[in-house]
């Protein structure tokens, strides 16, 4: 049995220097669950001193035995207004936390286990709701100790051994077990028990089991510096990359956008790319049709045959708005010479520019009304 230190500070050390040892003596619990372990300890030495953290090797049924940790001392139990100290082992199995700790009462030479007892077997071992009952992560060693005391209090679980008594007679036998005496003061690490007197031995260490210890101690106080350095490292670096993460799912999503961008573009100019082969087509067969013809005497109006209405309409408004925008250069012309006046100039440019807008709109309408037809129409080819 390894004892650990009393001091505060020292049992912090003690819990960090067994729980990171590693090799065949190490302890066997989950690593997952040594920090839990390690906080349930400190938490129950805080609030109940009596108990001291150790190490011992336990044996199981089996005959499988291993080194675990403990928490060995004394806990309170109230009894009839005065406050007792009952002896107890938990020891802290290699499931811990996830499953309940094993808690044995530890009676000294002079104490007995109370049998029949409600919840301790004459082994010692202890069964309570709370370790049948046992949750984890909520269940912890304060409140099992807590439970202890109020349990052991309404059944008191050791009772005196009987001392032969000097007379001619021996004293009849109790079938009941006298009460616990009062507890007494004194200085020692753990308070006196209420059946008897607890002998502690204190062992003393040389000089160099000291120096090893410290040593182990540093180191290990260096290793858990070296590890939070790397840990804050680790989080710097771990931020610095979930915003380069947010930086690229930016540009991603703007990347998404260009290439949908550019498909709907690339689809409009295949679009419009048939449009003009159609129109390639249809000005090649114009002019094999009319390559040779000599006639001078073609009437220019009649030049351009009209497939259809709409293009009909768009010639007439195109060859009017033309017209239109000779006739007002014509003007500027003259009016720059002097030769129209300026109130005639302003007349005559009012009323063809009125009739210029009724002609580009009419030829705007007419363009879409086309655009619209061919589009059906090349629709149409490609299902077919």
């Amino acid at each position: 049995m390894v004892p650990s230190p009393l001091n505060p500070q020292q049992i912090q050390q003690f819990l960090s220097s067994v729980l990171s040892q590693r090799g065949p003596n190490s302890v066997p619990y989950d690593e997952s669950t040594k920090w839990l372990i390690r906080q349930h300890l400190l938490n129950l030495i805080s609030s109940y001193p009596s108990l001291e953290p150790k190490t011992a090797t336990f044996i199981h049924n089996d005959g499988r035995s291993v080194n675990l940790l403990q928490a060995d001392g004394t806990i309170p139990m109230p009894y009839h207004g005065v406050t007792y100290n009952i002896p107890v082992i938990i020891w802290l199995l290699e499931s811990y936390p996830r499953h309940p700790p094993c808690v044995y009462v530890n009676p000294t030479a002079d104490m007995i286990i109370k049998r029949p007892h409600a919840h301790v077997t004459p082994s010692g071992l202890v069964s309570l709701p709370y370790l049948q009952n046992w949750v984890y992560p909520s269940s912890n060693l304060v409140d099992l100790v807590s439970d202890l005391g109020a349990a052991f209090a309404t059944d008191p679980p050791l009772y005196s051994r009987r001392r032969p008594q000097p007379g001619p007679s021996p004293p009849p036998y109790e079938t009941r077990p006298p009460p616990p005496p009062p507890q007494t003061v004194d200085q020692r690490p753990f308070p006196p028990s209420p059946y008897g007197r607890v002998n502690h031995v204190h062992h003393q260490d040389d000089a160099a089991e000291v120096y090893k210890r410290n040593a182990i101690n540093r180191m290990v106080e260096m290793v858990h510096g070296d590890l939070a350095s790397m840990r804050r490292d680790r989080e710097a670096e771990a931020e610095s990359m979930l915003s380069l993460q947010g930086g690229l799912k930016r540009r991603e999503e703007e990347i998404s956008r260009g290439m949908k961008e550019m498909v709907e573009e690339k689809e409009t100019l295949e679009q419009q790319l048939q449009i003009v082969s159609m129109n390639t087509d249809v000005l090649d067969s114009w002019v094999r049709e009319n390559q040779g013809k000599t006639n001078i005497d073609v009437d220019v109006d009649k030049a351009f045959e009209c497939v259809d209405a709409l293009s009909k309409q768009m010639l007439e408004c195109t060859a009017s708005d033309l017209a239109i925008e000779d006739a007002v250069y014509a003007l500027d012309k003259g009016f720059q010479d002097g030769v129209v006046p300026f109130d005639q100039y302003l007349r005559s440019v009012r009323l063809l520019s009125r009739e210029q807008f009724f002609h580009r709109a009419t030829g705007s309408k007419v363009r879409a009304a086309q655009m619209e037809a061919q589009v059906h129409a090349i629709a149409g080819r490609l299902h077919s």
